[in-house]
């Protein structure tokens, strides 16, 4: 619903408070997960009421923040429940995850409960206290919005977390060009409309040579930007190279970015860069 790992984790919490407080209202004429899942939806609503947040006209989301895989690995567990599929399917992808943000809340809502958790239209009226056909309305019209918003071919991605043996190779000559670096050796394994962002910062650049100049632009492979050394991770169901970066004089490499992505073709088709603020989420030490 968020997009945002700290706004989920804080209203986590808030939905959990907000069911304490209530308890005596559950009357049990619906399941406890129906009654949790409306508590926790319409927290999100009234967070999204409070901070609206608005996605610009190229597509960026720039609250937009990486969920680690760890923390996905103990709902995946789950056998058949509706929360395992949250977590092992395609929806908790960012690309996926970009295009919801584009949706007004209550089609998010809508769409999530329906498509992603499973739940009948009837349901989904009562979590939002609406009826069935303003679900169905609402429905329709964010699935119509997320066909457009989607990348295209983004059924033939893998959506398991078991990388090919050209996947993983591409990951090793990713992070070998990167400590090399090698910017024109790393531009090889781009694929032709690769496309870049680096939220919270504005800015999307799009194909192979606007991407690696814009990373030359920035210092990679001077003597001033210093050297990196990277670390492999996943997150949203994704490969992910944590880099850290030593400048000169210093004795120990420390937190620079994560870098998310998404390969296609046995190429990186997009990558979506998180700074070193992130990298204690995902369980990586503090320096190397």
């Amino acid at each position: 619903m968020l997009g945002s790992f700290e706004e989920s984790e804080d209203l986590v919490q808030e939905a959990f408070l907000r069911a304490w407080r209530r308890r005596e209202t559950f009357e049990g004429r619906s399941s406890l997960r129906a009654w949790l899942y409306k508590i926790a939806t319409n927290a999100c609503l009234d967070a999204l009421d409070k901070r609206p947040r608005t996605v610009s006209a190229t597509g960026e989301v720039l609250w937009l923040q990486p969920y680690p895989d760890q923390l996905l690995e103990d709902l995946a567990g789950e056998g058949d429940d509706p929360e395992a599929a949250v977590v092992s399917k395609e929806t908790i992808e960012l690309a996926y995850l970009v295009a919801i943000q584009r949706l007004v809340p209550l089609q998010r809502a809508v769409l999530i409960l329906r498509d992603v958790l499973g739940c009948s239209a009837k349901e989904t009226a009562g979590v939002l206290e609406t009826s069935v056909p303003a679900v169905n309305s609402a429905l329709q019209r964010a699935r119509a919005r997320m066909h457009e918003y989607l990348p295209e071919r983004r059924d033939e991605w893998r959506s398991d977390t078991d990388a090919t043996a050209a996947e993983r190779e591409l990951l090793d000559r990713y992070v070998e060009y990167s400590e090399s670096p090698e910017p024109i050796r790393l531009k090889r394994l781009l694929s032709e409309d690769v496309r870049f962002s680096m939220p919270p910062q504005p800015g999307i650049w799009e194909g192979r040579d606007e991407v690696v100049q814009s990373w030359i632009d920035g210092g990679f492979g001077s003597e001033s930007f210093g050297s990196l050394r990277c670390v492999l991770a996943r997150a949203n169901r994704q490969p992910a190279v944590a880099c850290y970066v030593r400048k000169p004089g210093d004795d120990r490499y420390s937190p620079l970015a994560i870098d998310v992505l998404r390969i296609v073709d046995e190429a990186v088709a997009d990558i979506v860069t998180f700074d070193g603020s992130v990298f204690s989420w995902f369980g990586l030490p503090e320096a190397l």
